[in-house]
Protein backbone atom coordinates (compact mmCIF):
# COMPACT_ATOMS: atom_id res chain seq x y z
CA UNK A 1 0.00 0.00 0.00
CA UNK A 2 1.29 3.07 -0.73
CA UNK A 3 1.71 6.12 1.80
CA UNK A 4 -0.40 8.53 0.35
CA UNK A 5 -3.08 5.88 -0.20
CA UNK A 6 -3.43 4.80 3.67
CA UNK A 7 -3.35 8.32 4.56
CA UNK A 8 -6.69 9.26 2.69
CA UNK A 9 -7.57 5.61 4.10
CA UNK A 10 -7.13 6.79 7.35
CA UNK A 11 -8.58 10.42 7.09
CA UNK A 12 -11.71 8.71 5.89
CA UNK A 13 -12.13 6.43 9.31
CA UNK A 14 -11.45 9.87 11.12
CA UNK A 15 -14.82 11.39 9.67
CA UNK A 16 -16.67 8.65 11.87
CA UNK A 17 -14.26 7.96 14.85
CA UNK A 18 -15.28 5.00 17.14
CA UNK A 19 -14.34 1.12 18.20
CA UNK A 20 -14.97 -0.11 14.45
CA UNK A 21 -13.07 2.43 12.65
CA UNK A 22 -10.17 2.52 14.90
CA UNK A 23 -10.19 -1.36 14.31
CA UNK A 24 -9.75 -0.24 10.43
CA UNK A 25 -7.10 2.09 10.94
CA UNK A 26 -5.11 -0.95 12.97
CA UNK A 27 -5.55 -3.10 10.19
CA UNK A 28 -4.17 -0.46 7.42
CA UNK A 29 -1.09 0.43 10.10
CA UNK A 30 -0.66 -3.06 10.06
CA UNK A 31 0.05 -3.22 6.52
CA UNK A 32 1.86 -0.66 6.43
CA UNK A 33 4.49 -1.34 9.00
CA UNK A 34 4.68 -4.63 6.87
CA UNK A 35 5.21 -3.18 3.94
CA UNK A 36 7.05 0.24 4.66
CA UNK A 37 8.17 -0.43 8.62
CA UNK A 38 7.53 1.40 11.76
CA UNK A 39 9.05 4.81 10.97
CA UNK A 40 6.20 4.80 8.32
CA UNK A 41 3.71 4.13 10.57
CA UNK A 42 4.97 6.40 13.64
CA UNK A 43 4.80 9.02 11.00
CA UNK A 44 1.10 8.45 9.68
CA UNK A 45 0.64 8.37 13.85
CA UNK A 46 2.03 11.89 14.30
CA UNK A 47 0.64 13.60 11.23
CA UNK A 48 -2.94 12.59 11.57
CA UNK A 49 -3.11 12.65 16.21
CA UNK A 50 -4.20 8.72 15.82
CA UNK A 51 -3.32 8.99 19.45
CA UNK A 52 -6.13 11.79 20.33
CA UNK A 53 -8.57 10.22 17.88
CA UNK A 54 -7.80 6.61 18.70
CA UNK A 55 -5.39 5.80 21.55
CA UNK A 56 -2.66 4.56 19.15
CA UNK A 57 0.70 5.92 20.00
CA UNK A 58 4.10 5.84 18.08
CA UNK A 59 6.05 2.71 18.99
CA UNK A 60 2.88 0.78 18.85
CA UNK A 61 3.30 -2.76 17.02
CA UNK A 62 0.91 -3.69 14.73
CA UNK A 63 2.41 -6.21 13.09
CA UNK A 64 0.16 -9.06 15.03
CA UNK A 65 -3.18 -7.71 13.86
CA UNK A 66 -5.23 -9.86 11.74
CA UNK A 67 -3.46 -12.41 11.93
Amino acid sequence: MMLERARELIRAQLQFGGGYHRNAVRLILAELQREHGQAAVDGLIRDLDLEQAFGLSPGSDFSGVAR
